[in-house]
């Protein structure tokens, strides 16, 4: 609650100061970049579902509920500068993450078995006191098919992104700045850019350069089977710990101590560093017809690898812990009750490359519509390349009113380094079982409502309210991943 209190006045404090700043009337009047303090509150809404998280190793449920409220300040500091603050959350719970530790308690010998913690003195085979008479026996299962629960099952982003702009007093030239700042419970990040845009041909022809650095820090969370292995060693992580009494079966079912995920090491660096060169052109080539050039150079360097994303390797042998009887339909929903034991984890190289290319075409029907047409295409060095191909339709219908109905095509191939669950070997150099990186096509459709009040006749305090939108999206990807995103925004500008 403080945290939300500091926040809030210091949001205060800076539209105050914005709107305390006056002209001198008796100097010659010259338009503003912005004429007044603009304040968007933005809220979106996300909800997937899949079957194959990558924490996993590539099976397992995907579900994830996310949340983000933000808001965006804009204040011009005087006729030519212009402040952004942008700050929000991202509040999300996901099932995936939240089987970094898959393993829970049950009570064994009840008739139905009911859930309890999977901390303290719960964990293992240990008879506690009876219950009705009846000896109670704790157990230990797990399933990739189910949400466990603990530190890794929610968690909140925090972040804050700042920018200042200047234009030219002919409006011909503008230079900007920016730093960003993010952080959630195993990432931080800092950014920091620049920008120049230069406009020609009496203002027809924009062209622009932005650069970017982002210097990031993994705090790895590592599986809790390999958590442990780290922790105790090869001699004693069976028998210490949080597997202390856990019995670790085989393929066959049967209790053993042979697995030893000798294979497996900790990472040695954990930061992650991204640098972007941005170039833009766009040209107004007639009074209907407007196009755009847009190309990035991108380049990452450290921990590209996610440390929590198990892998299974076909030449190991496979180990679980749970119910027997489940582990002939591991990879199938009816699997509650068992959770196979993680030979390593995802393992990709330390450099990348990226290069998007794209073009967007708008043009001018008439009145009531404008056609908005995107198309991007993207290569790597890890092997990807994709397409993406997008459609707007604004459609307007009134001064006020306006829906856009849109619809968006995407395709990529694998990388070099994926391969479904348990089907790398454990010689390979590099491997993942990440879905994000494996081929497939998506579809993205969405509709669109606008209203804005351009009298801004609503007031809340120094504040008029100027826009309302609304937008639904269904996504949905022939992996089996499907999502729906609920976004809502609402602007506000305050008195001139």
């Amino acid at each position: 609650m403080k945290r939300t209190l500091l926040f809030v006045f210091s949001i205060l404090v800076v539209y105050t100061s914005a709107s305390a700043q006056g002209i001198d009337s008796t100097k010659v009047y010259k338009k503003r970049v912005l004429e007044s303090t603009e304040v968007d509150l933005l809220m979106s809404l996300y909800n997937q579902d899949g079957i194959h998280s990558p924490v996993n190793g590539g099976i397992g449920t995907e579900k994830l509920v996310n949340g983000t409220p933000t808001i965006v300040i804009n204040t011009p500091l005087n006729d030519n500068d212009v402040l952004t603050i942008d700050a929000g959350i991202s509040a999300y719970t996901s099932a995936s993450s939240s089987n970094i530790n898959p393993f829970r308690s049950v009570v064994s010998t009840l008739k139905s078995a009911s859930l309890i913690s999977a901390t303290g003195a719960s964990r293992g085979t240990t008879v506690t006191p009876v219950v009705n008479s009846t000896p109670v026996t704790y157990k230990v299962i797990g399933t990739p098919w189910l949400a466990s629960t603990g530190a890794s099952h929610s968690d909140v982003l925090k972040a804050i992104h700042t920018n200042y702009s200047h234009s030219s007093d002919s409006r011909n030239f503008i230079w900007g700045s920016n730093l960003s700042f993010s952080k959630e419970f195993d990432y931080t990040s800092f950014g920091l850019g620049g920008n120049i845009t230069g406009l020609f041909n009496e203002k027809n022809t924009e062209v622009g350069l932005k650069g970017s650095v982002f210097l990031d820090t993994w705090r790895p969370i590592y599986p809790t089977e390999l958590r442990e292995y780290i922790d105790y060693g090869a001699s004693n992580f069976q028998t210490s710990g949080y597997f202390k009494g856990v019995p670790i079966l085989d393929q066959a079912g049967t209790v053993t101590t042979a697995y030893l995920p000798s294979g497996f090491a900790p990472w040695d660096k954990n930061g992650r560093n991204s640098y972007t060169l941005s170039f833009f052109t766009s040209q107004i080539i007639s009074g209907k017809f407007q196009a755009a050039l847009f190309f990035d150079l991108v380049l990452q360097e450290g921990m590209l690898s996610t440390p929590y994303q198990r892998m299974y390797f076909a030449d190991k042998k496979n180990y679980y812990i749970g119910t027997a009887s489940d582990i002939p339909y591991y990879t199938s929903p009816a699997n509650v009750h068992v959770y196979q034991l993680a030979d390593g984890i995802e393992k990709m190289p330390d450099l990348r490359y990226k290069i998007p290319l794209g073009v967007r075409l708008n043009y001018y029907i008439n009145e009531m519509f404008v056609l908005r047409n995107y198309y991007r295409y993207y290569v790597d060095n890890w092997g990807l390349k994709a397409h993406t191909v997008n459609f707007d339709l604004p459609f307007r219908l009134s001064q006020a009113f306006s829906f856009t109905p849109s619809i968006r095509y995407y395709s990529q191939n694998q990388v070099d380094y994926f391969a479904p669950f348990e089907t790398h070997l454990s010689t390979e150099k590099y491997y993942t079982s990440d879905y994000d990186l494996s081929k497939f096509t998506s579809n993205q459709y969405s509709l669109a409502f606008d209203y804005t009040d351009i009298f801004t006749t609503f007031k809340i305090g120094h504040l008029g309210f100027k826009n309302i939108n609304l937008k639904y999206s269904h996504y949905t990807r022939s992996d089996g991943l499907s999502a729906n995103i609920f976004s809502f925004g609402l602007k506000f500008v305050g008195d001139r």
